[in-house]
């Protein structure tokens, strides 16, 4: 809203490109009706106001967010101070207080501001007030919200649900990326161990069908310019992001200024784009935006979230070779090995019992990537040695860390509580542990799998005494 000559002018909201709701828009025309009124009123009794001293005598209509709101008030002055300058993760909405989406939001974003008092600061910029920060952040619609996180240079784009739940989360998956990257010695936005750029694979608009549509891994693909300022600082970040993710999630990159069939069939209009396209069977719609940051930590943080949403439960597998023992174990951050009674002590009713249990965690904690294993007692004699388990009793368990060689026991029951408790703590980071004995995996017989049948007992040869003389025997005796 402007004041021209002591006519109210409303500009119209264009930058979020949808209708306001019924409600937003009745909210929004009472406002403007309040305004209009109080306008008038001021005018008419000191008619030498000028705009901004109209808007000094209502303050309440130059800004979203009251003093009493946990919501902070930014402006040029505080902000170098408030947000750049301290170790605080902040999310930041840059609004227009005639904005009818911006109103519609404030109660949302207020609701989150208290919800994260403690934990991440909240704050809002009037950017009709003032235009400078709006410039500097390349603000261009209302309201835009950017997180600034581990790097205060280079914040990230908000681009998630317009709810109190919606920035929520955001801030805790950006805590989360800032507390891993400081819990790694790097600093923020800078520095750290370089990415190989060999990891990132070169896509075309030859192979981009054969190597991204055909696989079965989930992609994460940049679309580029060479001359593009901010596609050569993310570089750095791609590549490292490639070097971490490497084996778990394919990362490509693809020049759209050289390759423009692939960027026009996915809508490519800046750079850079960051496309999704999700493990499994795909064709050319199974494709989603990038949500995430633009930092390593971020992009790396972001992928394995959205690749184990999608993860399918693990397959409990018998160890029945040094394969099955390596796969699960060393392919996995971590590797669950239960040592189950023997077929005689424990049928085919009692095993399933203990299986489906086992089923039901691997199915809860399938976001964790781990390997899940089981042997029956006495089958693997160096694997139940080396782990220490079994010699009181069975069924037994044990988790195992093979980059770091160690290995923690389920002191508990084996239950579906007694085994969730003991998995929880593991997850936490707590819980004791001990020093793999040999600092490697032990050998592993290799035997036949179980047939999912009762066991039985071995038959015993019929002895034949028939030929035994007795009265020769009598004679000995």
């Amino acid at each position: 809203m402007d004041l021209h000559g002591g006519h109210v002018i409303f500009h119209r909201h264009s930058a979020g490109g949808s209708a306001l709701s019924t409600y937003a828009l009745m909210m929004f025309i009472t406002t403007n009706i309040m305004i209009i009124i109080l306008t008038t009123v001021a005018i008419q009794q000191c008619p030498n106001l000028s705009s901004s001293e109209v808007l000094m005598i209502w303050p309440g209509l130059n800004a979203l967010y009251p003093a009493s709101s946990d919501v902070v008030d930014l402006t040029p002055d505080n902000f170098d101070r408030l947000v750049l300058q301290s170790d605080s993760l902040w999310i930041v909405e840059f609004y227009a207080p005639w904005c009818g989406h911006c109103q519609s939001f404030a109660d949302e974003y207020s609701k989150a501001a208290t919800a994260l008092k403690g934990v991440s600061m909240v704050g809002a910029i009037n950017v009709d007030e003032h235009k400078s920060l709006g410039a500097k952040y390349g603000v261009k619609g209302y309201p835009t919200i950017k997180i600034f996180g581990a790097n205060k240079q280079q914040p990230d784009d908000y681009n998630g649900a317009r709810s109190a739940h919606g920035i929520i989360e955001a801030a805790f998956s950006s805590l989360r990326a800032k507390v891993n990257e400081q819990l790694s010695g790097k600093k923020s936005g800078r520095g750290g161990s370089k990415g190989d750029k060999k990891d990132v694979i070169e896509l075309t608009d030859s192979n981009f069908d054969s190597l991204v549509l055909n696989s079965e891994d989930m992609w994460l693909v940049e679309f580029y310019a060479p001359w593009c300022g901010h596609c050569k600082n993310l570089a750095p970040h791609w590549a490292k992001a490639a070097s971490e993710l490497k084996d778990k999630v394919k990362v490509g990159a693809l020049d759209a200024t050289v390759h423009t069939i692939k960027s026009n069939q996915y809508g490519v209009q800046g750079y850079p784009t960051i496309k999704v396209f999700t493990a499994g069977k795909k064709d050319s719609s199974s494709v989603t935006d990038y949500a995430g940051g633009r930092t390593a930590s971020d992009i790396v943080t972001w992928a394995l979230d959205k690749l184990a949403e999608n993860v399918s439960p693990p397959e409990i597998k018998q160890i029945v070779s040094e394969d099955t023992l390596k796969e699960a174990c060393e392919k996995h951050p971590l590797c669950v090995v239960s040592v189950l009674p023997h077929i005689l002590d424990c049928q085919s009713t009692c095993r399933n019992d203990y299986l489906d249990i086992l089923n039901k965690l691997g199915e809860k904690y399938k976001n964790k990537m781990w390997g899940w294993v089981w042997t029956e007692a006495g089958a693997q004699p160096d694997l139940e040695y080396v782990l220490e388990i079994g010699g009181f009793g069975y069924p037994a368990m044990a988790v195992v860390n093979t980059k770091k060689m160690k290995y923690s026991i389920l002191r508990g029951s084996f239950s579906l509580d007694g085994i969730n408790e003991f998995l929880r703590d593991l997850s936490f980071g707590r819980g004791s542990t001990a020093p793999l004995k040999g600092a490697s995996l032990p050998k592993i017989e290799t035997i036949e799998p179980w047939n999912g049948l009762d066991g039985q007992l071995p038959e015993e040869d019929d002895v034949d005494l028939s030929d035994v003389l007795l009265d020769d025997l009598k004679d000995e005796l």
